[in-house]
C-alpha cells in the first residue's frame, strides 16, 4: 500500500478537479504505485494529469497494448495486489482481449481503463469508437463505462473491489473523453460490501464435519492443490491441514509453489504432463481432497474415468466450480483460508507415509524412463529439461520462474524446483503464447528484491518480441532464456504423435536473435555446446541488467510423460 494515499485523500476531498486527476487520486488511495499502459487520443487527458504525479506513480510504457495486461498480470501475480493497465479506446482497447481471458480464465486481479470517446459521440462511429464495454462482457469479471465525471471514483471503488474480492479477476472502467475533461467535487469512498454480490460464501459446518470424517477413515487419500492457495494466501492454513493429516500433496500447473516441492509428502504435478505418480496413482485413491482448483481437463484427462474409485472432497471460493466437471461428495464453499482450519481442528493426527512411499516408487520409474534421459542425456543436442535444471540449480530453485506456453513451459514446470510461494508466472487456461515476456516485465518490478527468469520458446518470444524495448527503456533486469529448437514444438509434437509426422507449417526460420536483444540493450549470449551451458548460465546471472541467454536445442525433443488428450490419467506414457 502506498503510505501516501491517506494524504492524498485529505488534500484533494471535497476540491474539485478534473475527472483525470478524479481517477488517478482513487488509484493512490487504493494503492497504486505502478502502471502498465500506452498513450492514445481518447486517454490524452489522463496521460496529461499523470504528468504531475510522476513522483508517486510509476508508468510502464509498453510496446503493444496486450503486453501492458500481461505485464499487469505478472506484477499481480508476484505481488498478490491488484495489476493496473490504461489505453485509449479503439484499437488500444481491443488489443488487450486476449490479455483480459487470460486473467479472467486465471483468476488474476487488475483493473484495466480505457479512453472512450466524448459521450455525445457514442454510436456514431466516431474514430477510434469501438463498444468496447459490449466486447469485454465475456471476457471480464465486471465492466462499466462512465459518462460522468463525478461517477469516476465511485466506478474505481467498485472496479478494485471487485477485481479483489471472493475469486479475482480482471475489471474493465470505459471512461469517455469528456468525463476526464470535466470537473467534479472529489470524494472517494473505499467498498467493502456490494448489495446482490456474494465474493465469499459462508462456510457449511454440516459439510466441514463429513469431510473431517471422510479424511478420518481414508487410507489411500490424495490432496490436490490448485491456484486458490495462493491466491487466497493460504498457504499457513494449507501446511497445517497436511502437517496433521500426513497426506500426500500433489499440484496442478498454476498451484505449483504453493507448496516446496522438496517437502516430504509433495509427489509431484497433475495432468497432461504431470509427474507419473500422482497421475497413475489417480485410480488407486479412495479419497482426492481438492483444494482450490477447478479440475481443468488437462489436469482430469477423462472426467469419466478420474479419480472413479475415490470419494471427492472439493474446497473451493467458487461454488460453480463445485461438480461442474467432477462431482463432489462433499462440496465445500467458501475461502480456503477458513474453511481449511476449520476441517484440520476436525482430523485426527495420522501418518500416510506407506502410502506415500508407493509415489515414491513411482517417482523413481519416472526418473528411469524420462527424467535421467531429459536432465543427463549421452550425447547429442543440449535438451530443454538440461537447460532448465542447470538455471534452476545456478538459482537454488529460489527463483520467480515465468514462462511462456509450449514445451518450454512444461520443461520448466517439471524441473524447476519451488522454495516458496508465488514463484510461477504462467498462463494456465488460455494457454497464451506471448504471454512470457511482458509477464515477465511485471513479475520483477512487482517482486523487485527476487530474482526473475523467463523460460520462452522462439515463437512465444517473436509474439511480443516488441517488449524487449519496454526492457530497455524502463531498465528491468529479467534474465531470458530462449530455448530455440526452430519450431513450434508443442504443436510438432502433437504433429509427430498423432498426425504421422506430417509437420505442416509448425517449422521456424528464426530471425538474429543475437542482434536484437543487443539492439534493445539487452546483454546476449548463445550456446550450443552441452559444455558451455554452465559457463553461460553463470554469465547471464551475473549480468548486472537484462539478458538474453540462447540456447539452441534438440529440434525434435518431446515432452513425456504425457496424457494423450481427453485419455484416463492412468494411460500416461513414456514415449
Amino acid at each position: 500500500m502506498n503510505t501516501s494515499s491517506s494524504d492524498a485523500r485529505q488534500a484533494v476531498s471535497g476540491l474539485c478537479i478534473s475527472g483525470s486527476q478524479a481517477l488517478i487520486e482513487s488509484f493512490l488511495i487504493e494503492g497504486v504505485d505502478t502502471i502498465f499502459g500506452y498513450p492514445g487520443g481518447a486517454i490524452i487527458p489522463v496521460y496529461d494529469a499523470l504528468y504531475d504525479y510522476r513522483d508517486r506513480i510509476r508508468h510502464i510504457l509498453v510496446r503493444h497494448e496486450q503486453g501492458a495486461v500481461h505485464a499487469a498480470q505478472g506484477f499481480a501475480r508476484v505481488s498478490g495486489r491488484v495489476g493496473v493497465c490504461l489505453v485509449t479506446s479503439g484499437p488500444g482497447a481491443t488489443n488487450t482481449v486476449t490479455g483480459l481471458a487470460d486473467a479472467l480464465m486465471d483468476s488474476t486481479p487488475l483493473v484495466l481503463v480505457t479512453g472512450q470517446v466524448g459521450s455525445s459521440l457514442l454510436g456514431t462511429d466516431a474514430f477510434q469508437e469501438t463498444n468496447f464495454v459490449g466486447i469485454t462482457q465475456a471476457v471480464t469479471k465486471w465492466n462499466c463505462q462512465v459518462k460522468r465525471t463525478e461517477d469516476i471514483p465511485g466506478a474505481i471503488a467498485k472496479a478494485f473491489y471487485i477485481a479483489r474480492s471472493g475469486r479475482p479477476g480482471p475489471v474493465v472502467v470505459d471512461i469517455t473523453k469528456d468525463a476526464q475533461c470535466g470537473t467534479a467535487p472529489f470524494h472517494y469512498d473505499k467498498i467493502t460490501a456490494i448489495r446482490s454480490y456474494i465474493p465469499t460464501p459462508e462456510p457449511d459446518m454440516a459439510c466441514i464435519e463429513q469431510a473431517a470424517q471422510r479424511i478420518d477413515r481414508a487410507t489411500h487419500p490424495l490432496v490436490m492443490v490448485g491456484q486458490g492457495v495462493i491466491l487466497g494466501n493460504a498457504e499457513k492454513q494449507l501446511h497445517e491441514f497436511l502437517e496433521k493429516s500426513g497426506m500426500p500433496v500433489a499440484s496442478t500447473l498454476l498451484g505449483l509453489s504453493a507448496v516446496p516441492t522438496d517437502s516430504p509428502q509433495y509427489v509431484g504435478m497433475l495432468g497432461m504432463h504431470g509427474n507419473y505418480g500422482p497421475n497413475i496413482l489417480n485410480r488407486s485413491c479412495e479419497l482426492v481432497v481438492a483444494v482450490g482448483m477447478r479440475f481443468d481437463d488437462r489436469v482430469t484427462g477423462s472426467p469419466v474415468h478420474f479419480a472413479e474409485n475415490a470419494e471427492v472432497i472439493h474446497l473451493e471460493i467458487d461454488p460453480a466450480e463445485i461438480g461442474k466437471i467432477i462431482p463432489a461428495d462433499v462440496p465445500v464453499a467458501g475461502d480456503v483460508r477458513e474453511t481449511l482450519p476449520l476441517i484440520t481442528e476436525r482430523i485426527a493426527r495420522r501418518d500416510h507415509s506407506r502410502w506415500i512411499e508407493e509415489f515414491r516408487q513411482c517417482a523413481r520409474v519416472e526418473y528411469d524412463a524420462v527424467i535421467r534421459k531429459a536432465v543427463h542425456p549421452e550425447g547429442g543436442r543440449i535438451r530443454m529439461g538440461e537447460a532448465v535444471d542447470a538455471v534452476a540449480r545456478a538459482y537454488g530453485n529460489d527463483a520467480v520462474l515465468v514462462t511462456d506456453v509450449g514445451q518450454q513451459q512444461m520443461f520448466a514446470a517439471r524441473y524447476f524446483g519451488f522454495r516458496r510461494t508465488r514463484s510461477l508466472v504462467t498462463s494456465g487456461g488460455l494457454g497464451t503464447m506471448g504471454f512470457g515476456l511482458p509477464a515477465a516485465i511485471g513479475a520483477k518490478l512487482g517482486a523487485p528484491e527476487r530474482d526473475v527468469v523467463l523460460f520462452v520458446g522462439d515463437g512465444g518470444l517473436q509474439m511480443t518480441i516488441q517488449e524487449l524495448a519496454t526492457i530497455y527503456q524502463s531498465k528491468v533486469p529479467v534474465k531470458i532464456i530462449l530455448l530455440n529448437n526452430a519450431f513450434l514444438g508443442m504443436v510438432r509434437q502433437w504433429q509427430q504423435l498423432f498426425y504421422h509426422s506430417r509437420y505442416s507449417y509448425t517449422e521456424m526460420v528464426n530471425p538474429d536473435f543475437g542482434l536484437i536483444a543487443r539492439g534493445n540493450g539487452l546483454g546476449y549470449r548463445c550456446v550450443e555446446q552441452r559444455g558451455e551451458l554452465a559457463e553461460a548460465v553463470a554469465e547471464m546471472k551475473n549480468a548486472p541488467g537484462a539478458f538474453l541467454l540462447e540456447v539452441r536445442v534438440e529440434s525434435e525433443e518431446n515432452v513425456f510423460p504425457m496424457v494423450p488428450a481427453g485419455a484416463p490419467v492412468s494411460e500416461i506414457r513414456f514415449e
